[in-house]
């Protein structure tokens, strides 16, 4: 394995973005994809329902949940972001795997302030705020695909295979027959 492949394994500060095979980035963005998709589900429930407001008023909550988690998550992607090499595909896929990470909090922190006037009215969401919702988490899914393939195609921030080959040594009495 190359330096600089393995150099985009190790974290920039352990302390922060995670140990080595446990990085943080991963576990924090479940609160904004979780917080954003209920929100977009809110959103539509609002429009069927004949009491849309607590609806109305939940997506507003999720949205914001799912800002600062954005950002808790951003923090440690950034990090995650320097331990790469520059010029390297994996670098590449991060840049726009971070712009669009970006682009979305910033579509859902618009989406939050575009909300606030009308919170508390029960009124179920506007097209409108669906619209940016869902233009937003189409975008989130193209990231998370981005952020899948820097880690599953690239390794970024995974263990090197030979520590990852150790979860697949049978135990004592558990050792797989011999085939003929």
């Amino acid at each position: 394995m190359s330096d600089e492949a393995d150099h985009g394994k190790r974290p920039v500060s352990a302390g922060l973005a995670g140990p080595y095979g446990h990085p943080f980035h991963p576990i924090l963005v479940t609160v904004p994809i979780g917080a954003w998709v209920a929100s977009l589900v809110f959103d539509i429930a609002s429009r069927i329902v004949d009491q849309p407001g607590f609806l109305a008023q939940g997506s507003v909550w999720l949205i914001a949940i799912g800002v600062l988690g954005a950002l808790a998550a951003a923090m440690v992607g950034f990090l995650d972001l320097f331990a790469m090499p520059t010029g390297t595909p994996a670098f590449r896929t991060g840049l726009v795997h971070m712009a669009l990470n970006l682009a979305v909090t910033a579509g859902f922190a618009v989406n939050f302030l575009w909300r606030r006037s009308g919170y508390g009215e029960p009124h179920p969401v506007s097209a409108g705020q669906i619209a940016l919702s869902v233009v937003s988490v189409v975008v989130l899914a193209v990231s998370g695909y981005l952020g899948g393939k820097l880690a599953f195609r690239y390794g970024v921030r995974v263990v090197r295979e030979e520590i990852q080959a150790d979860g697949f040594v049978p135990t004592a009495g558990h050792e797989r027959p011999v085939q003929s």
